[in-house]
């Protein structure tokens, strides 16, 4: 049972520094991958310099190469908002869960959800909980059949295919 708890303690923790890098590098209009890449690669010269985890890496690379779908999927399920409009740490959250929910085939969906919404607890507004689990509950009906056309393509790429449509609901 520890092993269990300590594991989801790191993933926690690289989510949250993932949030950070993100957040920094859309205020900073930065690449994100960059900005983890260069403190992963500072932080093992310089111990003033956090550590950073593998999987904080591994996720921002996947949100800013997802980047475009990941936001239309968003988009397409915020009620008379935009993603715009939403608080820039909120839009980081949701990018992430986003990702996990599509792409982490290790992380089930309700632990990405669960991490959302505990992460926006942590870092942003009283409303934004409640927000990023309305908003992932919907998504998260539309991402088993994204993981399995994504698992497809990735087996069999079509010539001059891209990526499969994401189902809107």
């Amino acid at each position: 049972m520890s092993g269990t708890h300590k594991k989801l303690g790191a993933r926690h923790k690289a989510r949250k520094r993932a949030v950070d890098f993100l957040f920094e590098a859309e205020a900073r209009d930065l690449d994100p991958v960059d900005l983890a890449t260069e403190r992963a690669d500072m932080s093992g010269k310089d111990e003033s310099v956090a550590p950073v985890a593998p999987y904080t890496v591994t996720v921002v690379t996947g949100v800013a190469e997802n980047l475009d779908r990941i936001d239309a999927v968003i988009s397409s399920h915020l009620q008379d908002w935009t993603l715009e409009r939403l608080p820039a740490v909120d839009r980081a959250i949701l990018r992430i869960a986003v990702w996990e929910l599509f792409h982490a085939t290790d992380v089930p969906p309700v632990v990405a959800v669960d991490e959302a919404v505990e992460l926006a607890k942590q870092l942003s507004t009283d409303d934004s909980p409640g927000f990023v689990n309305g908003v992932l509950g919907q998504v998260v009906l539309v991402a088993p059949q994204v993981r399995s056309a994504a698992a497809a393509t990735s087996r069999r790429v079509e010539p001059g295919s891209d990526e499969p449509d994401v189902p809107r609901s």
